[in-house]
C-alpha cells in the first residue's frame, strides 16, 4: 500500500495553505476533498465576493483567493482527490491511518490534517412557504453569478458577515432592502457603516412572511416583529444568508473529541487521537478566531508537529521559508 507523510481532509485555503506549507517540510501530501473543485467555501458558496481578512491583500475575490492558494499548493505537486467523502478512519496496528471514503477507496498515511471549514453543513431555510423551483432562479442562499442581480430589486435577509457584504456590493448596481429580525449585526463593524452609508434600506426588527408571485418572485410581505405591521415591498429577487445547519455527528464515529459544533484541539493543533490534527473553522481552543489568516496559521502549526509526529528527531519549526534549500 501506498502510506503518505499527512492527509489533508479539506480542500478549503486551510487545507490548501497546509498542503503547501506540507511541501516545505517535505513531506508526502495528499488531500481529499468532497466537492468537485478546490476551494471549499470560496468557490461552493461566494466565489464573487471579496475576502479582506488575508495578509498582503486589501481585498479579493474569493475564486481568485481560492486559484491562488490552488497553484500555491500545487508548487510540490501533491495528490488530489476530489469528489470523495471521507466516511471512517481507522488507526492499524502499525499506527497508520486508514481513511476510507464513499467512493470505496482506501487512503493510507502516517498523520492526518482535519481542514474540514464549518463541516458538512447546508443552508438554514426560513420557515415560509415558496415553490421550490424559485431556489437558484429568484431565490438565493449563496452567490456564484453576481450579474443575476444586476438591475434587480433584492431582498437580503440575515445579518452576518455575507448578508452585509453583499448588500454593500450589490447597492452599486441593484436596489437593496435588507432586513434583520434584530438591531445588532454579527458583521464586522465596519462592514455595517459603510452599509448605513450605501443606498440600502435597513430594515432591523423585520422578517419575511410571504413571498408573492406567479412563478416568480414580484414583492414580498415582512413584518415588525414588535408591532407585527406588515409591508409589502417590490422584489424580484431575495438572498437569505441566516447561516447554515452544521452536521457533525461523524466526527463523533470517528473518536473525536468534540467541543460543541468543533473539534477539540492543543496548541500543537493535536486532537485526542495520535498523529491526527485539525485547523481553521473546524477546531476549537481557548484563542479560537476564525478568520482565514488564522486558519493558515492554525495549518502551517498542525503541519509542522505531524512533522515531528512522524519523526521525533525533526525540528517544530524547520526555520524560515526564505532560509530553506527550495527548488520551486
Amino acid at each position: 500500500m501506498d502510506v503518505y507523510d499527512i492527509t489533508i481532509i479539506g480542500g478549503g485555503p486551510t487545507g490548501l495553505f497546509g498542503s503547501f506549507y506540507a511541501g516545505l517540510r517535505g513531506l508526502k501530501t495528499k488531500v481529499i476533498d468532497v466537492l468537485a473543485e478546490m476551494g471549499g467555501q470560496l468557490t461552493a458558496l461566494y466565489p464573487e465576493k471579496y475576502v479582506y481578512d488575508v495578509a498582503g491583500h486589501p481585498k479579493i475575490l474569493a475564486k481568485d483567493l481560492a486559484k491562488n492558494l490552488a497553484t500555491q499548493a500545487q508548487l510540490f505537486k501533491q495528490t488530489i482527490c476530489l469528489g470523495e467523502k471521507v466516511t471512517r478512519m481507522d488507526r492499524m496496528e502499525d499506527g497508520v491511518w486508514k481513511i476510507t471514503t464513499d467512493r470505496s477507496e482506501e487512503h493510507y498515511t502516517k498523520t492526518v490534517l482535519l481542514a474540514l471549514g464549518a463541516g458538512a453543513c447546508v443552508p438554514k431555510k426560513l420557515d415560509v412557504e415558496y415553490p421550490t423551483e424559485l431556489e437558484g432562479q429568484n431565490i438565493f442562499y449563496a452567490v456564484k453569478n453576481k450579474e443575476l442581480f444586476n438591475g434587480k430589486d433584492v431582498l437580503i435577509i440575515g445579518g452576518g458577515d455575507s448578508a452585509v457584504d453583499w448588500a454593500n456590493e450589490f447597492s452599486q448596481f441593484a436596489k437593496v432592502t435588507l432586513i434583520h429580525r434584530r438591531d445588532q449585526f454579527r458583521a464586522v463593524q465596519t462592514s455595517v457603516e459603510e452599509m448605513k452609508r450605501n443606498a440600502v434600506d435597513i430594515k432591523t426588527f423585520y422578517e419575511l412572511k410571504q413571498v408573492v408571485g406567479n412563478g416568480k418572485v414580484e414583492s414580498c410581505v415582512i413584518f415588525d416583529n414588535r408591532s407585527g405591521k406588515e409591508e409589502q415591498i417590490k422584489c424580484d429577487a431575495i438572498l437569505i444568508n441566516i447561516g447554515f445547519v452544521i452536521n457533525l455527528d461523524f466526527l463523533k464515529s470517528w473518536g473525536l473529541h468534540m467541543e460543541g459544533n468543533a473539534i477539540a484541539v492543543n496548541e500543537k493543533m493535536e486532537t485526542n487521537l495520535p498523529g491526527v490534527y485539525a485547523a481553521g473553522d473546524i477546531c476549537s481552543h481557548p484563542a479560537k478566531l476564525k478568520l482565514i489568516a488564522t486558519g493558515a496559521s492554525e495549518a502551517a502549526t498542525g503541519v509542522n508537529f505531524a512533522a515531528v509526529f512522524i519523526n521525533p528527531t525533526a525540528k517544530a519549526f524547520p526555520g524560515h521559508s526564505s532560509n530553506l534549500n527550495l527548488s520551486i
